[in-house]
């Protein structure tokens, strides 16, 4: 009857029961329960791995550069990190109410990793995050436009509560990326958050953007009441000149 059962769990793709039911009879602990124990131990088997999938599935959907814990960051003196705002924003309570993160600071210095962990929190959250470089993002765009996918790549964006552009201004924006970008986020703006990080302050961004009126617009929708965090200091690859970036925080 057990292997029957266990047979049909695995059948029914009840992973978490089957696993914790498995485990039970083979040290012998189903004796050790009442009926209610033993359905609620289950139960509780099938959440916890039901979950930890959906964790699994959005952090790899968000196809981060590296993987980046809240808990490894390190709070250098000379790096101006406040330990309290990251805590604050990593319970990702500024998605709910649709603000933005903005991230800067010299190139090494570990900007990208903060980005990612509170996107990696953001993911146990269950909240729906996309990481992308900038770049490479709006050279994705072009493509779709010419093969005629870009409404669908934009609606995709779109559903992202949280959207994460790394290596934001290293370069300039060309007429085309200029309105995608104001596409995107007029399409998000008051419903959903974004994370940049970039090399340059945000007041260099307006002429990076260009375009005058277009470059107010999307300025105004970004910069607003976002939250800032401007770091400070060397590159921490010159400081640790034998590791990567993403072994630094």
């Amino acid at each position: 009857m057990n292997t029957s059962t266990l047979d049909k769990l695995r059948k029914m793709k009840f992973f978490g029961m089957f696993h914790a039911f498995k485990s039970s009879m083979e040290t012998g602990k189903t004796n050790d329960y009442t009926a209610d124990e033993l359905l609620a131990h289950l139960v509780d088997a099938e959440w916890d791995d039901r979950q930890n999938r959906r964790i699994e599935r959005t952090i790899l959907y968000a196809r981060f550069r590296y993987k980046a814990s809240i808990e490894d960051v390190h709070y250098h003196a000379d790096r101006s990190i406040d330990r309290n705002q990251i805590m604050r924003l990593a319970d990702c309570t500024f998605v709910d109410r649709f603000e933005n993160l903005l991230i800067t600071g010299s190139t090494g210095i570990g900007k990208s990793y903060i980005a990612s962990a509170v996107g990696y929190q953001a993911c146990v959250l269950g909240y729906r995050v996309l990481y992308t470089s900038t770049p490479k993002l709006f050279a994705k765009l072009k493509m779709a436009k010419a093969d005629g996918s870009y409404m669908k790549e934009l609606a995709k964006i779109e559903r992202q509560q949280l959207l994460i552009l790394d290596d934001f201004g290293i370069q300039p924006f060309d007429a085309q990326s200029r309105a995608a970008l104001m596409e995107i986020i007029e399409d998000r703006h008051g419903k959903t958050s974004l994370i940049i990080t970039s090399q340059l302050p945000v007041s260099k961004w307006f002429e990076v953007i260009g375009e005058k009126t277009v470059a107010d617009a999307i300025l105004d929708r970004i910069v607003h009441d976002a939250h800032r965090i401007e770091l400070k200091g060397e590159s921490m690859r010159r400081k640790r000149s034998v590791e990567p970036e993403n072994s630094h925080q």
